[in-house]
């Protein structure tokens, strides 16, 4: 069902309409007269007869007719009735803002899902409860008690806070900053994040997608459809607080590492979302995204009438990893042709302290034109000379002249510069306080179209033996048994393809020698046990072990100690097992969050992976492109591609690990946790071993 209703109504009734300064009721009712709300208004209130200057009904019932929208304000217990009268009479587009449903506790849940059983079956869409309303500027509606009518704009906004889009509608007033939708989503009964941002993809008022989130209803969905919609708009999210469904105690390096906020990161990742983490940057980059086009590469060209703005600007281009545009030698000539002599004409332009608005035109116009300058940013100081509000209408006129690449400003100062700011507003130039945040809005951008550039995403799929994997997991499942011991998470692996070293358990201090013999030394000795994860915190591994004496001595001694240290531990026996040599050790890794399932790791492996905390995340399934941008963003990507003279590792063959974990974990939702760790791959063309796993499972 489409949300036009509540964005176009023709006709509202407000349930709980009130003629009371200072009630909810009221505010509503004053907010779309003030508004100039141009369809039908109807004020329920059994206890008046007109409000406002408006007919007062009783009830639903006695208006007569069927409102394209009602909004609910009235006390949370009596609102299933008003559902019912809504059913009766044909409506099919609610706003409730009455709180003291699911955020108050089990009764107050109890009455939301109450409120949705009577409206699903009849057609019903809710938004809300407990939220602030609905504000669309270009229809003059503001059904909300957040504040005044904003300006009209490009920005769409959702918010999961009430009170924190009242702020934001606040804030954006003050400066100007204009909508086209704005919606408060409070407990999202039925209506939804996602419904909402589908519903503004689909707006051909909004341009840019903005919105604060405390959680996603459903990952999945939520995951696929924003991908899809940021190839048509970027969406900008501000993110806070963790999700309760992720707080389980987590017994693999990848689960301590991962929490639900790293999810969130790499759901954003994955989906093309721009991360916010202030109102202020989430407008600095909303600004850019509405009232600019976007860059088509990341050279930065910086005009600027001082020198320290201008290498303040600089320096923070190259810390963003932008690139300072090299100006053709036509551009050089003309500028040197029009500027005075003491002007430096190469980037970042300086047009000097005395620049009249005149001055800054022909520098503008000059640069934009440049085929090696992607973005423009203007920078101002208030000097004596300065020519502010012309020089911000000369800066306006240029960008609609010539819309084609983005055109950003900052004028520094207050009170010297508040008329040319205002000018910049209204000519829709963004506007910034500091050079540094210009140049983050120009990052942003740049790292949007980036995103959007990528190929399509295709997941390899290898060959590989499921019904092997199929056997001993049902197994763990039917016993019960959540840890699947290191032989058996390596026979799951080497189902999938991977390597891994010879071996065999030994129950006596004989056997283990027998096998050592058989496989050749050196060997590692480990505790084989599936309660027991971290076998070297109670010296369940000994490593090197180089003949038959030092092997029977090791397998006594383990024996003898580690019962002691884990008197509860189920002790299968002793691993003997192939030691690998040489290499470098990294951990591959993967932890299924509750939301959005298979959450990938990558990082420095060995025992001091937690400690170190170089990894990194991403959702599975994996493409080989995003499998070896893991690597890339870790630290240890540098040791591995060689480092003061040592060979760089098979980079592509960790890469492939990693898709290879995908595979399995994407195939097998049954698996919550898995660590390879260490697995050490060797120089190109050797392949790399998985030394040592640990799978857990859950019936799902």
């Amino acid at each position: 069902m489409s949300l036009e209703k509540f964005f176009n109504p023709e006709s509202i009734a407000i349930v709980g309409a009130s003629g009371k300064e200072g009630k909810v009721g009221y505010e509503i009712l004053t907010n779309l007269i003030d508004a100039e709300y141009s369809g039908k208004i109807f004020p329920v209130n059994n206890k008046a007869s007109a409000i406002k200057g408006l007919k007062c009904y009783p009830d639903l019932e006695s208006i007569g007719q069927t409102p394209d929208l009602v909004i609910i304000v009235i006390p949370a217990t009596i609102v299933p009735s008003i559902m019912q009268q809504c059913v009766k009479i044909g409506v099919k587009s609610v706003v409730i803002i009455t709180a003291g449903f699911k955020e108050v506790g089990e009764e107050g849940l109890r009455l939301e899902q109450q409120i949705v059983q009577i409206a699903k079956p009849a057609g019903i869409r809710i938004i809300g409860p407990n939220c602030l309303g609905v504000i669309v500027p270009v229809n003059n509606l503001n059904a909300s008690f957040g504040g005044d009518l904003p300006n009209q704009g490009a920005i769409g906004y959702l918010s999961q806070s009430g009170a924190l889009l009242a702020a934001i509608l606040d804030t954006a007033n003050a400066h100007g900053i204009g909508f086209s939708k704005l919606v408060s989503i409070g407990n999202k009964a039925d209506i939804n994040e996602l419904d909402i941002i589908k519903a503004l993809d689909s707006d051909p008022d909004t341009k840019v997608i903005a919105g604060y989130l405390e959680n996603i209803t459903d990952g999945d969905a939520f995951v696929n459809e924003a991908e899809k919609i940021s190839h048509d708009k970027p969406i900008l999210l501000m993110k806070s607080g963790g999700t309760g469904a992720g707080a389980k105690a987590a017994s693999s390096h990848t689960g301590s590492l991962a929490g639900s906020e790293t999810a969130y990161e790499a759901v954003f990742e994955r989906a093309g979302i721009i991360r916010c983490f202030s109102i202020k940057a989430q407008f600095d980059f909303a600004q850019a995204f509405a009232n600019q086009s976007l860059p088509a590469g990341n050279r930065v060209a910086v005009i600027t009438n001082a020198g320290g703005p201008g290498i303040m600007a600089a320096d923070a281009v190259e810390r963003h990893g932008l690139e300072f545009a090299t100006l053709t030698d036509s551009t050089v000539q003309k500028l040197a042709s029009g500027l005075p002599a003491a002007a430096n004409v190469h980037n970042p332009i300086d047009v000097l302290g005395d620049a009249l608005a005149d001055r800054y035109e022909f520098a503008i116009d000059t640069v934009i034109d440049d085929p090696n300058v992607d973005t423009v940013l203007m920078l101002l100081t208030p000097q004596a000379m300065t020519e502010a509000t012309d020089t911000a209408k000369v800066i306006t006129k240029i960008s609609q002249r010539k819309p084609q690449k983005p055109m950003l400003a900052c004028f520094l100062g207050a009170s010297k510069v508040a008329k040319a700011i205002e000018v910049l507003r209204k000519g829709l130039i963004p506007q910034y306080d500091s050079p540094e945040n210009a140049v983050l809005a120009i990052k942003m951008m740049v790292h949007y179209v980036n995103w959007r550039s990528k190929p399509k995403r295709v997941v390899k799929l290898f060959p590989v033996n499921r019904r092997k994997v199929e056997i001993i997991v049902e197994k763990h499942l039917r016993q019960a048994v959540r840890e699947i011991g290191e032989v058996e998470s390596k026979e799951i692996l080497e189902a999938y393809g991977f390597l891994t070293p010879k071996g065999s358990i030994a129950t006596t201090a004989e056997q283990a020698a027998n096998i050592a013999q058989q496989i050749g030394y050196p060997v590692v000795l480990k505790i084989a046990s599936p309660d027991i994860i971290h076998k070297s915190d109670i010296g369940g591994v000994k490593i090197g072990l180089k003949n038959i004496q030092e092997v029977m001595d090791a397998f006594d001694l383990m024996m003898y100690r580690v019962p002691k240290k884990a008197p509860d531990a189920n002790i299968v026996g002793v691993l003997v097992q192939q030691m690998c040599t040489g290499g470098k050790e990294v951990i591959l890794g993967m932890n299924r969050d509750p939301r959005f399932g298979p959450l990938m790791m990558f990082g420095m492996g060995g025992t001091m992976v937690e400690v170190l905390k170089d990894v990194s995340f991403y959702l599975a399934p994996l493409t080989a492109e995003e499998a070896k941008q893991m690597l890339v963003n870790t630290k240890t990507y540098k040791i591995l591609k060689g480092v003061r003279g040592q060979k760089s590792v098979d980079i592509d063959a960790i890469a492939e690990g990693l898709q290879r974990l995908s595979q399995l974990v994407t195939e097998f939702p049954q698996i919550q946790e898995l660590d390879i760790n260490p697995y050490v791959v060797g120089s190109q063309g050797t392949i790399p071993i998985a030394v040592d796993a640990r799978i857990s499972v859950e019936q799902v």
